[in-house]
């Protein structure tokens, strides 16, 4: 009995202890932390999302490419929402009845508790107007945002645009974008959008279940400001950037000029080019539509996407290599009847032009075919023709390590590789052991199955005037107000070349300029050295092309100018690629011996006949339409055009069996 009686004690005790604990958690959740009274209250919670200003984005001295300008959404929540007079809201939007029908439907179907843009992109002005009456309408509010500005207009491409986030935009985030945000989609923007963007900011509002604020939800302690995007410091230079876009008007193909002992990108011009405020605003969809109908393809991004043959501007690189692997010395001479002679085959040199006897420099000078074609033979050949395909993919390693073939990691998406064939690539054509060096002759001068990026011819001339090394090309130099700059942008890549072996191309660069081909464009007080190429297209004319950088002591900058479907080298690319040179280094252009003038190139319209031009490809970077969609006859127009600036592989092959190579 006593024992019983022991046992009930026992067990009543552990329930009165139970119970004590049970009431010291429950005072302790309700009255001392109030983590749990926020969780609960999570139901009738309101963030409202703070978006923060995009950083802005200058050039190398300090002038503002882009900045932005304020705006502001008109957002509603459904649920919140009481009775009004529509009437008066619509006359306040500018909208009619079947378009606030229409925007009421969407902010439906998004959700019913969650708000969503009911008007978006109310200029400041107008919405002072809008302001005074807002609170009339519960469940509508206002959210400022920021748009970009572009205050010179100037390197579409190079900056790129912003957009509104896309569905898969919001997944690859991981929830921290969302419906209506902005993203970088190109350009800069797109590459640097992590750094551009800031963070956002959330104010946190308790409202009941009819939609009435309470106050701040726990008093604020959960709400962050929101942080503006860093600044980031460009490499380009605005005033040579506005002159290479005038003198490019009215053409198609672009400009890359690049500081060598930096990497910095000075120039960036992708023609033709367009207003980067066309792609900002409520009448962004419509200039997107447009644009994107433009047969010249304004979106292409010529100068890491567009592949040209390098025809004649390549000739150094070949000349180089050989001298490094002993296949031949300064001095190695060669006779230019006017053609040159491999088997049974004879090629022309520049259009049967005889340069008689050259050494290197003078064959650089005088960009003799027949020179760099025996220079290539001697140096593919070397150990006898069953050695052919060894000896092949050597080359082709030395010329991979100036860039040729790959991406140089440019700080901007979508760059292209160019083309540098493989054994595999001539195996497949013409079968294992069945070509030898005079089978590929073409790629001697820059022709053939050989194409670069204009980034890629301009990072050549650095290497030139750096006497055998490179920095990496990028768009941005500094990030933030500490202008943090990256440490890969620092160190020197080495291409394999002793410098020793550059003195006598660089002879023959300045000879080009001094008394040669591009001798029009020879800059007064100014040693430039160049090379003029005409690369060869099936497509039309020829393209322009022309390398060069200056002063030939201590250069300050290096350029690449391709004029597609324009002819030789000499008469648009290096008139042109002279006038960014003198306008860099001096501020100002004087007047040439020859007579060119700025002016007379930025008038003339050298576009191609469009019945002969069309665009290989659509861009893949085209602009969402965020306000409509793109109308479907301005897609099925994209759907059939072709590049001109790309050679297909039939066109490729049949170029590797012709006699006809005018590289000049």
């Amino acid at each position: 009995m006593n024992s019983f009686f022991e046992r009930r004690y026992v067990i009543a005790g552990i329930f009165i202890v139970i119970i004590f604990i049970l009431l010291a958690r429950l005072f302790y959740i309700q009255i001392i932390d109030p983590r749990y009274a926020i969780y609960a209250s999570k139901n009738v919670l309101l963030p409202i999302i703070h978006n923060p200003a995009r950083g802005p984005i200058l050039d190398r001295t300090g002038k503002v490419l882009v900045q932005n300008v304020p705006f502001y959404d008109i957002m509603v929540t459904p649920k919140m929402v009481k009775p009004f007079d529509t009437a008066e809201l619509c006359k306040l939007l500018g909208y009619d009845r079947p378009t606030f029908d229409k925007q009421w439907e969407k902010a439906i179907r998004y959700s019913p508790y969650r708000a969503s843009v009911f008007e978006k992109q109310i200029s400041a002005s107008t919405y002072a107007s809008v302001q005074e009456r807002l609170s009339e309408f519960p469940g509508f509010y206002s959210l400022p945002r920021y748009l970009r500005t572009y205050p010179d207009s100037v390197a579409a491409q190079f900056l790129g645009y912003i957009g509104e986030v896309t569905d898969k935009d919001i997944k690859r985030s991981d929830g921290y974008y969302h419906r209506g945000d902005f993203i970088g989609v190109t350009g800069v923007e797109k590459s640097y959008e992590s750094v551009l963007r800031g963070q956002r900011g959330v104010e946190n509002w308790m409202v009941d279940s009819r939609g009435k604020y309470k106050g701040k939800y726990a008093g604020g302690m959960f709400d962050t400001a929101a942080v503006a995007g860093q600044r980031l410091t460009s490499s380009l230079d605005v005033d040579i950037q506005k002159l290479g876009e005038q003198l490019m008007q009215n053409k198609v193909g672009s400009i890359v000029a690049i500081e060598p002992s930096t990497g910095e990108i000075l120039c960036y011009v992708s023609s033709p080019t367009y207003n980067p405020n066309l792609l900002v605003g409520r009448e962004r969809g419509n200039n997107a539509a447009k644009l994107y109908e433009d047969p010249y393809s304004p979106f292409f991004i010529r100068p890491i996407q567009a592949k040209y043959p390098p025809g004649s501007s390549f000739k150094p690189l070949s000349a180089l290599i050989a001298l490094q692997e002993g296949a031949i010395t300064p001095s190695t001479t060669y006779f230019c009847p006017g053609y040159y002679t491999a088997g049974n085959r004879r090629f022309k040199c520049n259009n049967g032009e005889a340069h008689g006897l050259v050494n290197l420099s003078s064959a650089v000078a005088k960009s003799c075919n027949g020179y760099f074609m025996m220079v290539f033979q001697r140096l593919i050949d070397r150990y006898g023709v069953k050695q052919t395909e060894k000896t092949f993919a050597k080359w082709r390693a030395d010329v991979n390590k100036f860039g040729l073939g790959t991406k140089l990691d440019l700080d901007m998406p979508g760059e292209a590789r160019g083309n540098l064939p493989t054994p595999l690539h001539y195996d497949n054509i013409y079968k294992r052991g069945g070509w030898r060096s005079s089978t590929v002759l073409s790629l001697a001068i820059g022709q053939g199955e050989l194409l670069a990026t204009p980034l890629q011819m301009a990072n050549l001339e650095c290497i030139v005037a750096n006497h055998g090394y490179f920095y990496k090309p990028h768009l941005i130099k500094a990030i933030g107000a500490e202008n943090v700059i990256r440490k890969e942008y620092t160190e020197r890549n080495y291409v394999g070349i002793d410098s020793g072996n550059f003195e006598p191309v660089i002879d023959g660069m300045q000879s080009v300029v001094e008394n040669g081909t591009a001798i029009r464009s020879k800059i007064p007080g100014i040693i430039m050295c160049g090379k003029t190429g005409t690369a060869q297209n099936n497509h039309g004319d020829s393209h322009s092309i022309f390398v060069a950088f200056a002063p030939r002591d201590h250069p300050k900058i290096a350029i690449a100018v391709v004029v597609e479907n324009s002819g030789e080298g000499a008469h648009w690319a290096a008139p042109i690629a002279s006038f960014i040179v003198e306008k860099y280094l001096r501020g100002s252009i004087s007047p040439r011996e020859s007579g060119i003038t700025p002016e007379y190139f930025m008038n003339a319209n050298k576009l191609p006949d469009i019945s002969t031009y069309t665009i290989k490809s659509k861009p893949k970077t085209a602009p969402v339409d965020t306000n409509k969609k793109l109308k479907k006859d301005s897609v099925n127009k994209l759907k059939g055009l072709k590049s001109a600036a790309r050679y297909n592989r039939k066109d490729r092959t049949e170029q590797v069996l012709t006699a006809r190579f005018n590289g000049k």
